[in-house]
């Protein structure tokens, strides 16, 4: 790193506020978030508001390439090779589309925050290899995104989690503690997507411990059969699974799962919530066959249930649960969660101020902006690579 690149870092870090682009493309696949956000100060004196947002779809041959390596215990390491280059490339192209259309220049912005996209995710609870630590991989390469915008970007985020003891996930703790916590009241901060997860802020930061924790499927094994028995890519406003019912028998095996006994906080993927998972289900169950609108109606209670019971644990009636990601447009799972969780109060993000689809890329734009304008002496958060243009 070159002493102008040490100086514009500095710069940076002491302007009032900072133009950050999130990203956040997430298990489901569904496409590139982008989250254009104006951030000022840092750690408890953090203010950040999204300017602009956009979701880039992805074409069906991008999904299918990514999907022939994602959560796969085995696979094509040329392709795994190939897809690091391509998603960075990619990505870089829908970050200049989407400021052009906003009629942004490149050199306004500061920096991109990029969360890249997840491969596979391997905790030690689920690997259970002894000579083997936690781990996780994202790909989607930094530079490649820095060299074609021109902007620097910080990538690669979850490897300082893992390497200062965590399991990478989920990283929703740190933006949602200085950007959301309350004095009024205490919050669940639910977030759907492949994986549902949320953030505990009890009222006023008293009593109870913060904490953000994985829970189980969001909408990941509902897209999976989606795809399987209708060749669509997801459930649109839970139809398919309303034209259903669910099956209690099979529910119960769902939920029999040893992950849904551990102690919170934890982790989890598509790598266990996937096909292998459901056919143990199916089995335990005795259903060699289910009508599939009825196994969607069974996936989407599983969801609500399974999170449910996870915020019964940390919490009981009277907080308010706020929920984002792509599950908060399903009406099916949301009124499940409504029905498994009587005395609290659902709402949609959009409440707080923030588009619900926006809510994790912008998280990792507060992210870049506490690695590169945080008080070390004050704040603990330091997490993403720094990739230059040049």
């Amino acid at each position: 790193m070159a002493l102008s690149d040490i100086r514009k870092l500095l710069a940076i870090a002491e302007k009032p506020s900072r133009l950050v682009i999130g990203l956040m493309s997430g298990t489901s696949l569904d496409g590139l978030d982008i989250a254009l956000c104006r951030i000022s100060g840092s750690g408890a004196r953090t203010r950040a508001e999204v300017l602009r947002f956009e979701t880039t779809p992805y074409p069906k041959s991008f999904k299918e390439d990514v999907l022939g390596i994602f959560a796969r215990s085995q696979g094509d390491t040329e392709k795994l090779t190939l897809l690091n280059e391509v998603i960075g490339s990619t990505h870089a192209g829908y970050i200049l589309a989407a400021l052009a259309k906003w009629n942004v220049d490149p050199p306004a912005v500061d920096c991109i925050a990029s969360h890249g996209q997840t491969i596979y995710h391997a905790p030690k609870r689920l690997h259970q290899q002894e000579n083997y630590p936690n781990a996780t991989l994202q790909i989607g390469d930094g530079d490649h995104i820095a060299v074609k915008t021109g902007i620097i970007t910080l990538c690669d985020f979850r490897q300082k989690h893992i390497a200062a003891g965590g399991e990478g996930a989920p990283l929703a703790l740190y933006g949602d503690k200085l950007l959301f916590s309350s004095a009024k009241e205490s919050r669940v901060l639910l977030n759907m997507g492949g994986i549902a997860n949320f953030t505990f802020l009890p009222q006023g930061g008293n009593g109870p411990v913060i904490l953000s924790t994985d829970t189980g499927p969001g909408n990941t094994l509902i897209d999976a059969a989606t795809r399987n028995y209708y060749q669509q890519d997801y459930d649109a406003g839970g139809r398919l699974a309303a034209s259903g019912k669910a099956d209690e028998e099979l529910l119960a095996a769902l939920l029999s799962h040893t992950f849904f006994e551990e102690a919170l906080p934890k982790t989890t993927g598509p790598e266990l919530f996937g096909e292998t998972y459901l056919a143990a289900a199916l089995e335990k169950a005795g259903r060699r066959s289910i009508a599939p609108q009825d196994l969607l109606a069974t996936l989407s209670r599983l969801t609500a249930v399974s999170i449910a019971n996870a915020i019964k644990k940390v919490t009981g009636p009277g907080a308010a649960v706020y929920v984002s990601g792509g599950g908060c447009h399903n009406p099916v799972v949301m009124n499940a969660i409504k029905e498994a969780l009587p005395g609290f109060a659902i709402h949609n993000f959009a409440k707080l101020g923030i588009d619900p689809d926006a809510k994790e890329a912008l998280l990792f734009a507060v992210l870049a902006n506490e690695t590169l304008a945080g008080d070390p002496g004050i704040d603990e958060i330091t997490m993403g690579k720094i990739c230059l243009p040049r």
